[in-house]
């Protein structure tokens, strides 16, 4: 009679034992992208950093009139279509094209100021942007240079932005960047960057 494999006593389950759990459903990463994700946890809120903000909140953007906020939309209109207004012989000299001023062509048999269509367009009135808007950032600020903090208290944080002078040093540079926002003033070029301005 032949020897028969004895099997291992370990392989005997239990009568206990739980059923085995049904493998899960695979998704493909098309149905994973499209599940909603889980919220995130509320953070609390800590009174301690909500009581050191002082001041009014600094706004984001200009209070303008429906019309002015028209024109500046008209005028990011405009800007796309503006021709480069190349210098004439720019392409010839490097001196002339690199920094990209503007002179008129003057010359008599100028190709340039007699409008041929195959030269670069010249500078007019009629590429200019609305009057209304002229003047004014993306945002709808007006933009006010300023060197000192008493120079910020005469602004008004709704429609005029400050623009702190090159000219002055980091030191002082910070203390009127906070100087401007507990007086509700946006800064233009700030060191400094906080969260809503990011």
């Amino acid at each position: 009679m032949p020897d028969e494999p004895e099997t291992p006593a370990s392989t005997t389950e239990p009568a206990t034992a739980s059923p085995p759990a049904p493998p899960k459903p695979r998704r493909s990463r098309a149905a994973a992208a499209k599940a909603p994700a889980t919220p995130p946890a509320e953070t609390p809120v800590d009174p301690v950093k909500d009581e050191e903000v002082e001041g009014p909140r600094t706004p984001r953007r200009a209070a303008v009139a429906p019309r002015t906020a028209e024109l500046l939309r008209l005028r990011d209109a405009l800007d796309g279509r503006r021709p480069i207004f190349g210098r004439q012989a720019a392409n010839r000299y490097f001196r002339i094209g690199r920094d990209g001023a503007w002179r008129r062509p003057r010359g008599l048999q100028s190709k340039q100021r007699r409008h041929y269509g195959y030269r670069a367009r010249i500078v007019s009135i009629g590429y200019r942007s609305p009057a209304r808007v002229r003047g004014l950032v993306p945002s709808g600020f007006r933009p006010v240079l300023v060197r000192t903090e008493s120079e910020l208290d005469g602004l008004d944080g709704r429609t005029q932005a400050a623009i702190i002078a090159r000219t002055v040093g980091t030191r002082r540079r910070l203390v009127l960047e906070e100087a401007a926002r507990k007086l509700g003033i946006r800064v233009l070029n700030p060191i400094v960057k906080s969260d809503s301005e990011e």
